[in-house]
């Protein structure tokens, strides 16, 4: 401001100077013209200052308005297929039920600690092809839930790498923290799927050890009706072939 103010005071003082002998006679009031000028100056500078803070504000508003901008992607839905597609497998199982009281109900009655007093071979071969078909339903959802995992990694891989890519592009705050979230939804339904998987495979190894469990109270059965109201027996000398 201190050299603007100076430029115009020299720029009056040489008007001044300059002006023809005729009009020398006009009374100029040198001090009030350069507090006039030094006023000019000054209000010159309030603009300026005035001008600059206002383009810093729309430098302001522009970045916030890039900080607001959203990602135009969403994995969601993407997302949610992959995870239902197993969840159908699930709710599709055979066997024993995953359903808590029926499961209760269908464990009792297949898997009994002790037979019955009276129950026959027959039922107890009906219940052991049962609980074989209850193992190998299990085997088959476990392997199917593998099945699906393992094609879900294409899909996941095309998601983490498109998210990455929003994240990296985004205009601002907003779509970057929108490519993030999405992120994290991607590693919950990865999470998700891990846990259907151990699911499925953890039931099979139960099934499993059930049957094993199962087969032994049938035997101990067995062995009962095979023992129970028989004649004991005794041994008899054989005799060779005679004349």
């Amino acid at each position: 401001m201190k050299k603007i103010g100076s430029i115009l005071i020299v720029v009056v003082l040489s008007c001044a100077l300059g002006l023809p002998a005729q009009a020398q006679f006009a009374v100029i009031d040198i001090a009030n013209l350069i507090q006039t000028t030094l006023t000019a100056a000054r209000s010159l500078e309030q603009i300026a200052n005035q001008v600059r803070s206002l383009q810093n504000e729309v430098v302001m508003l522009v970045n916030e308005a890039k900080n607001l901008t959203s990602i135009n992607y969403n994995v969601v839905n993407r997302l949610l297929a992959t995870l239902g597609a197993t969840n159908q497998l699930l709710a599709q199982a055979q066997g024993l039920s995953l359903l808590l009281q029926r499961t209760e109900a269908q464990f009792a009655q297949q898997y009994p600690r002790l037979y019955p007093a009276g129950v026959n071979n027959a039922q107890m071969a009906q219940d052991a092809y049962v609980r074989w078909q209850n193992s190998l339903e299990a085997l088959r959802t476990a392997v199917n839930v593998q099945s699906q995992s393992n094609q879900n990694f294409a899909s996941d891989t095309t998601s983490l790498s498109d998210l990455v890519n929003q994240s990296q592009n985004a205009a601002g705050a907003l779509g970057a923290l929108q490519a993030t979230n999405q992120l994290l939804a991607l590693h919950a339904r990865q999470l998700i799927q891990q846990q259907q998987l151990a699911l499925s495979q953890d039931r099979a190894t139960a099934m499993e050890q059930a049957r094993a469990v199962a087969a032994q109270a049938r035997a101990s059965q067995v062995r009962l009706l095979f023992t129970a109201g028989g004649l004991a027996y005794v041994p008899q000398p054989v005799g060779g072939f005679g004349p």
